[in-house]
């Protein structure tokens, strides 16, 4: 009997040690989302933009994020876990502590529900709900394996956060394609951006944004204009409806099935727009079709 009593006094002792030291959080929560890793872990970054202006989500790769939020004078640190169950659905694990109430607050979580309870309840709560309203206004559909033609274009560059993407390519529609119809140049399709650096960690792009043209031995010499053409690619596609400063979510699901397909990809996204934003209008009614190189062997 005593060495019943003693192996239970140690397990408890281990449990309360875990508990009240060892444990990485607080509270747990786990949901699950129709979509992929890239577009939770860009929402959550967009969600903590609007919701919390004191400080920036920091992550370690796709799949592991860091928010910091302050209630009142509390400190809740939110750890985020993203495991992709497949292309189209994510789980979400959300590990949260408060950094403030220290031993007491622990003893406290046990026996009844404190407003740390609550507010992590409410805040996990809040999200999803943030991220199902923005999944209802885009669409992103993975087309598979096709070919992108060849195109002699004309472009402008840009580079800067991932955030700002359709910033520079309204800052640029009507200069450049002003430029082209002014000087009689033949367009040869709709305007295309092409991502020439992605720095996934940073959030960070550097793009060509382009219009399609006819070359000839003419064209226009204009500062911040230049001309070059891109080769006949395998690519992998998807379609994407939606406002084009999300458009990058097409972006990862493109990734997530070139990873479940074993397909080797260089990951600098090509989208063609089939919509002027300028023009406004319903946004999931735009359009825009989404490329990721393939590598082949």
């Amino acid at each position: 009997m005593k060495k019943l009593i003693g192996a239970i006094s140690i397990v408890a002792i281990a449990l309360s040690i875990w508990y009240f030291f060892i444990k990485p959080e607080d509270y747990k929560a786990k949901i699950k989302s129709k979509t992929s890793v890239g577009t939770i872990n860009q929402s959550i970054k967009l969600w903590n933009r609007l919701f919390n202006t004191q400080q920036a989500v920091t992550q370690d790769g796709l799949n592991h994020l860091t928010q910091k939020l302050t209630f009142n004078d509390s400190l809740h640190i939110y750890n985020w876990h993203l495991d992709a169950i497949n292309d189209s659905l994510t789980e979400i694990t959300i590990d949260i502590k408060d950094e403030t109430s220290g031993l007491s607050g622990k003893i406290k979580n046990i026996f009844s529900e404190t407003d740390f309870k609550k507010r992590s309840k409410a805040t996990v709560l809040e999200f999803n709900a943030f991220i199902e309203s923005h999944l209802e206004r885009i669409k992103v559909t993975i087309d598979g394996v096709t070919s992108l033609p060849q195109k002699y274009y004309a472009y402008t560059e840009y580079n800067g956060p991932q955030t700002t993407k359709a910033n520079g390519m309204m800052r640029d529609l009507s200069f450049l394609e002003g430029v082209l119809i002014s000087n009689n140049v033949t367009l040869d399709g709709t305007p295309f951006i092409k991502i020439t650096h992605w720095d996934m960690q940073k959030d960070s792009i550097a793009y060509q944004f382009a219009f399609p043209i006819i070359k000839t031995d003419s064209l226009p010499k204009v500062k911040d204009v230049k001309y070059t053409s891109r080769p006949e690619q395998k690519v992998i596609k998807a379609t994407y409806n939606g406002n084009y400063i999300t458009s990058d979510r097409a972006w990862y699901g493109l990734l997530d099935y070139a990873k479940t397909n074993n397909i080797t990809v260089d990951p600098k996204p090509i989208e063609i727009f089939y919509n002027n934003p300028n023009m406004g209008g319903d946004e999931l009614s735009w359009k825009a079709e989404v490329f990721l190189p393939i590598i082949e062997n």
